[in-house]
This record gives structure tokens, C-alpha cells and sequence, in this order.
């Protein structure tokens, strides 16, 4: 809480909390302070325009979290849940402790509290045993979630891990075709979930000026994590807007990633 009240006299509008193991904060506390109250006490601080998650463990989404954090009014509706396989028996080689039904469940709660929340998430590819079908597994959980992103990582082996010691390690070859199936998929997603936002009014955060192909834009996100693009031309003032929140209106995709806003 301290650290916040300090950041924001440098005028910071968000505030990330992140970690190693987000969601474990407080479990060493023995006043039984948890992850939820901090964000409820970070909630309060007047200057303080958004709080966003880092990277979550899809456990923590329980109905009563789910149900107070919907209060948190600047809470951003951006959820990043660690995956790693939409594979039950992959899962349990990489000794994750939940299931694909678990996890589905968890998003379930999410979309049940939040409007058109971004769920966000990690996957690995080519873990020890994966098979073709554990894959094609992985590849239709991701579509029947529908991810607004996926970040995809192909298993490198680490001396020392259970994991390089098993049998069965996968071809880098396959790995490569795996991953570059799934960032397939990844683009199609994203793109789907950004056509939400056509049309719309949105609040973004405006970050940095930057060329793109070609003509200059200031470009930042909204609360669910999606890039956007305005015109320098439409907006003179660009470099002076720059960690400011403007509302901007959005008309369509400027690349396959980043859509195109008008200022209002």
C-alpha cells in the first residue's frame, strides 16, 4: 500500500500487481489477509486509476473471489490463467494441480462476473509424452475457451528437472510444428475477440508514440489489454497525451493486433 501511495505521486494511472505466485499472497500472513483484500484496500487510493493482475493460478478463481473482485470498480477485466495444456494427462506430467474441466470452470466464473472479459494465458508445447492427440487436445481447449491471447512456448529442456529426466522427449522438429500451429490459432483468436471492440467507445491508456507503417500513432491499451492506435494527425498533442486516459473510438484493425481509434 505504501509502495502505491508513492507511485502515484510520479501521476502513474495503473498499477500491476505481479509475482512469482500472485495468487499465494498473504497465505503467510496470520491475520488472514489475502490476495482480494489488498486489491480492495489498493481500490481506495483516489489517484489510482486501474489495477491489473499478473499472471494468475486458475485456482484462485473461486465464486467468492470471483463475486468481490467484480465490486473492485478499477479492477481491469484482463485475466491471465496459467495453462500450459488443455491435456488432462499432460497436466498431470507437469504435475499441475487442476484439470482442463477446473480451469473452464474458472473462466466460467469469470465471464459470469465480468462483461466480455480478456482471458489471457500461457501454453507450452512439446512437453516429455506429448502425443499428436494430447496436442489436438490442447489445440481445441484453447478454441472452446477462446482466448483473447496465448503466449506459446516450446519445452526446453532444464538440467536437473524432473522433467528432462523422462523418456520420451519430443522431436524439435515436431515442437516447431506444433508451436507454429498454435500461434496460428493464437492470431485467429485475437483477432475474433478484438471485433468486440469495433464500433465501441473505449477508455485507453495512451502509452507511447510509434511508426507504423509508415505514419506515427500514440498507442496504448484499454482495460482488457488491447492495443490501440490513434492518428498524430488526429490527435496533434499526441507526445503532451501520453500517460493519459482519453476515450477513443474504435473503427477497425490497423494491423492483425492493434485497432484503429478515432479521439473524441
Amino acid at each position: 500500500i505504501n509502495e502505491v501511495k508513492e507511485i502515484v505521486k510520479e501521476e502513474i494511472k495503473e498499477v500491476v500487481i505481479t509475482g512469482i505466485h500472485v495468487a499465494s499472497y498473504g497465505k503467510d500472513f496470520e491475520d488472514g489477509t489475502r490476495l482480494i483484500d489488498l486489491l480492495e484496500e489498493i481500490n481506495k487510493i483516489d489517484e489510482i486509476e486501474r489495477i491489473r493482475l499478473g499472471s494468475l493460478e486458475p485456482n484462485i478463481v473461486t465464486e467468492d473471489f470471483a463475486k468481490r473482485l467484480a465490486k473492485v470498480d478499477k479492477i481491469c477485466p484482463h485475466f491471465h490463467l496459467s495453462l500450459q495444456s488443455g491435456c488432462d494427462q499432460t497436466l498431470r506430467r507437469m504435475n499441475r494441480h487442476y484439470s482442463a474441466d477446473e480451469y473452464e470452470a474458472g473462466v466460467k466464473m469469470i465471464r459470469a462476473y465480468f462483461k466480455h472479459p480478456a482471458i489471457t494465458t500461457d501454453i507450452i508445447v512439446g512437453f516429455p509424452q506429448e502425443t499428436e492427440e494430447e496436442f489436438e487436445a490442447t489445440c481445441a481447449f484453447a478454441r472452446r475457451i477462446a482466448f483473447a491471447q496465448i503466449h506459446v512456448f516450446k519445452y526446453s529442456r532444464r538440467q536437473g528437472t524432473m522433467a528432462d529426466a523422462m523418456t520420451g522427449q519430443v522431436d524439435e522438429t515436431i515442437k516447431n510444428q506444433r508451436s507454429e500451429k498454435l500461434i496460428g490459432i493464437e492470431k485467429e483468436l485475437e483477432k475474433e475477440y478484438q471485433k468486440y471492440f469495433i464500433g465501441k467507445k473505449e477508455e485507453v491508456l495512451l502509452e507511447e508514440v510509434q511508426l507504423i507503417e509508415g505514419r506515427e500513432y500514440v498507442v496504448g491499451y484499454n482495460e482488457r489489454y488491447v492495443r490501440i492506435a490513434v492518428s498524430c494527425t488526429e490527435m496533434p498533442d499526441a507526445k503532451e497525451r501520453c500517460n493519459t486516459i482519453a476515450t477513443v473510438k474504435i473503427e477497425r484493425h490497423l494491423t492483425d493486433e492493434i485497432l484503429l481509434g478515432v479521439y473524441q
